[in-house]
């Protein structure tokens, strides 16, 4: 025994793990056939803790920004004012300031907020005549508007106000009141934000941690205060997410291609960085990591330079993520990944879950994958209800819950990995944490999932979206029919490669197929894998776009005019189509099952043509059609009239051997012309 757990720490010092076998089988009336279910869901809890990961780090001394109207803000700011060094920013006149100064009062428009947590930029303008700065509160400019168009909140109503001047006149010593000051514009750096505002300073579903939007929600101010006053000192996150500018399909040359992660993105982190001149395109979303707010945060907060890719690619900024993972879920090339937990640690648990349910008698698992959040309060809500006698069934002993940090952080190579390692179904729980973005993007990845399952032949509907807010929702859900599985689950394991894991699920399910399988199956647009169709007619051979593709997918012949292609490397990002000057280049998404799926890693040719040979040397020097194209262009030019136009269809070197031996040539050195 001393050998065998040589190594190994002492019982006294191994970790405890909890594992809720409850709500999540137990409470069901599937409860004596759970056993299957019990005994994957304790293999699982005995996995190790994921890889640690770096972390990104945040700095915050308590400098909050409380913008809204006077009465709201000095409210709130009274809330913060023990903990907190609270500054005010007063949006419009009305409501009342107190009498005494206790912190510091800004008015004016906000124009701009920009960082995150311990580095926000803030900038904002202020054009009332009365500076708060200034003012000493001493309410006599209050006493001397006749027209009462100065209040409590001592800014000036410009609708009310006539223009006497009477402020002016008593407000002479402290000189706070000038009609004829020029608006200012006024920045300074902050920890946090607190927004009582109607509308939020950031539109994006996430906003930067460190922001808070309450409006006029009371219970969502008290929410927001509570969690205000806990947030100064130093904090760390996991680096959630790795990025290999290498593999990324966003850009070549200045040319876009793959906008996925931007497009997906619900916090706004990711952004282009597709000039070579590290110019952002103006139609992709920024960032404040090249902003103000990186300035700031340099000198007084705990921002770093974003992750970028060199010469293209995209930038992002970690201090924004917040770890989501669908920009990897729909990455088609695997460029950006998700990082903690990684995608090997992730399709080992679930792997040991399918494992562990298959070996103790478990048939057609389903796969349940939910958050940690929202998603385990309402499966823990069905299991309770179930047990409470609610006419519910519960979860069923076939239905295996995962619980996952984020649902959109796990996509289509999991899925079909799961399939391929004997899941009969792959279920993702939506509540309402989920951003719109993630459920179209989760749903496309489906669409083109079930497309390559319904093609091979299997039955059923193998992935699907549940979208529920209650118990009762989510029970029905569940109930669904099992799909057709496969009848040998794989022993592969899930890499940390996205491309090789699909590829291996992709081969399993093949080679399992049920049915004899077709030439190719058709997928929908927008889907990873697919080929490429050249319009020969417009196509010269140019080659822009083997010098354009990300991923080898497209390749020239160094012997012979030729556009080879190996289908299995295509991710359909589009950088041929964009880049192709002759517009010569479309995208077809498909998987392509010639020779049992051989096919696809064979290199083809697209498009040949003959070489043209040199009409004085005849070696080859470009294509027939390209050539061709050359001479009609310049048809017109001065410079190739005539015999000159030979010149043309020439290779580099006779083309100066005749201009320097051809006698009826013109030279500067001509007598006449010198």
């Amino acid at each position: 025994m001393n050998t065998a757990t040589e190594g190994t720490q002492p019982v006294t010092e191994r970790p405890i793990r909890f594992v809720n076998l409850r709500e999540t089988g137990g409470w069901s009336r599937d409860a004596a056939q759970a056993t299957p279910k019990l005994a994957a869901l304790i293999a699982q809890a005995q996995l190790p803790e994921p890889e640690p990961v770096p972390t990104v780090s945040y700095r915050s001394a308590g400098r909050v920004l409380v913008i809204g109207a006077a009465d709201a803000a000095e409210r709130a700011a009274a809330l913060l004012a023990d903990k907190l060094d609270v500054s005010l920013l007063v949006e419009r006149p009305g409501g009342t300031l107190a009498q005494a100064r206790q912190m510091a009062v800004h008015t004016g428009t906000l124009t701009a907020l920009h960082g995150w947590l311990g580095a926000f930029q803030a900038r904002w303008q202020a054009s009332n005549p009365i500076d708060a700065d200034l003012c000493t509160r001493c309410n006599a400019c209050f006493a001397a508007c006749p027209e009462g168009a100065i209040d409590f909140s001592y800014q000036v109503d410009a609708q009310r106000c006539q223009s006497h001047r009477a402020c002016v006149a008593v407000c002479e010593v402290a000189g706070a009141i000038d009609f004829d000051r020029v608006p200012t514009t006024t920045e300074e750096v902050f920890d946090l934000v607190l927004d009582l505002r109607a509308a939020p300073a950031f539109a994006q579903h996430q906003p930067p941690q460190g922001y808070f939007h309450v409006a006029d929600d009371g219970q969502r101010l008290v929410q927001a205060v509570l969690k205000l006053r806990e947030l100064v000192g130093e904090f760390d996150k996991p680096k959630f997410f790795g990025y290999r500018d290498k593999l990324c399909a966003h850009s070549r040359n200045q040319q876009i291609g793959c906008t996925a992660c931007i497009d997906v993105c619900s916090a706004q982190a990711i952004r282009s960085n597709a000039s070579l001149k590290g110019k952002t395109l103006g139609k992709h979303r920024g960032v404040p990591g090249s902003g103000p707010a990186s300035a700031a945060a340099g000198s007084g907060g705990a921002a770093a330079p974003g992750v970028h890719g060199q010469g293209g690619g995209v930038v992002v900024e970690p201090h924004l993520c917040v770890g989501c993972g669908a920009c990897s879920t729909v990455c088609p090339t695997g460029a950006m990944s998700f990082a903690y937990p990684g995608p090997a640690s992730t399709g080992q648990r679930l792997r040991t879950l399918l494992t562990a349910f298959t070996q103790a008698g478990g048939q057609q698992a389903a796969l349940l994958l939910h958050s940690q959040g929202a998603g385990s309060q309402l499966v823990d809500a069905l299991g309770r209800a179930a047990q409470a006698g609610r006419r519910l069934h519960g979860v069923p002993a076939r239905v295996l819950p995962v619980a996952l940090w984020h649902t959109a952080s796990v996509g289509l190579e999991l899925w079909l990995s799961a399939i391929a390692q004997g899941a009969s179904q792959v279920w993702v729980l939506l509540t309402d944490e989920e951003a719109p973005a993630y459920r179209a993007a989760l749903q496309a990845q489906m669409a083109t999932a079930q497309a390559v399952l319904s093609g091979l032949g299997y039955a059923g509907q193998h992935l699907r979206l549940i979208e529920a807010r209650d118990a009762a929702t989510l029970d029905a859900a569940l109930q669904a029919p099992a799909a057709q599985g496969v009848a040998q689950p794989a022993g592969f394991s899930a890499q940390a490669d996205k491309r090789g894991t699909l590829e291996m699920a992709l081969d399993h399910l093949l080679g399992q197929a049920p049915v004899a399988v077709p030439a190719q199956i058709d997928l929908p647009a927008g889907a990873p894998l697919g080929s490429l169709r050249v319009d020969t007619e417009r196509c010269t051979l140019c080659l822009s776009c083997v010098g354009a593709c990300p991923s080898a997918a497209l390749a020239d012949n160094p012997d012979k005019p030729q556009l080879k292609f190996i289908e299995k490397n295509c991710v359909q990002c589009g950088l041929c189509a964009t880049t192709c000057p002759e517009q010569a280049i479309t995208l077809q998404p498909r998987l392509w099952l010639a020779e049992g799926g051989k096919a696809r890693s064979q290199a083809r040719v697209l498009h040949e043509v003959a070489p043209f040979a040199c009409v004085r040397c005849g070696k080859p020097f470009g294509t027939l059609k390209a050539i061709e194209g050359m001479i009609a262009k310049l048809a017109g030019h001065a410079a190739f009239q005539g015999a000159a136009a030979e010149r043309l269809k020439m290779c580099g070197d006779c083309r100066v051997i005749d201009i320097h031996t051809n006698p009826a040539e013109v030279r500067i050195t001509d007598t006449g012309l010198s």
